[in-house]
């Protein structure tokens, strides 16, 4: 690290090498305790920083505040109604959905309860099981 990084540093950060990024504070220090002069930096960045510490805050006017506050945007208004009728049709969708299921396999199941007899009973006949058989 060279001296004008140093001053650059000080400008940037202030006088207390606590803010310094890490990597720079390392080399800053051994930079410092190399070459005493280099504190002279440090002191006006320390003189800087107690000014800029002494200076009073900034508030903003009213005028401010009320032209910030009316350009915010607006809550979103609550659409009770419109959820609630959105809810009430997805649940019948859901209704609609399990009846279909509900009527397929009250449809099929005495259709495929003869085949499903049929089976069971000639399986049951079977004396010795072939893979033929069992696998068609």
């Amino acid at each position: 690290m060279k001296a004008d990084r140093l001053h650059a540093l000080a400008e940037a950060y202030g006088a207390d090498l606590r803010r310094w990024p890490a990597s720079e504070r390392v080399f800053a220090e051994s930079l410092i305790a190399a070459d005493p002069s280099l504190k002279t930096a440090l002191a006006q960045a320390a003189a800087l920083d107690a000014l800029l510490d002494a200076s009073p805050a900034p508030t903003p006017s009213a005028d401010l505040t009320a032209r910030l506050l009316a350009a915010a945007p607006k809550a979103k208004t609550s659409r009770y109604h419109l959820d609630r009728i959105a809810l009430f049709l997805g649940a019948g969708w859901a209704a609609a959905a399990c009846a279909g299921v509900v009527a397929g396999v009250g449809l099929t199941t005495h259709v495929t309860a003869d085949e499903r007899a049929d089976a069971v009973l000639y399986q049951s006949t079977l004396v010795e099981v072939d893979d033929t058989e069992v696998l068609g």
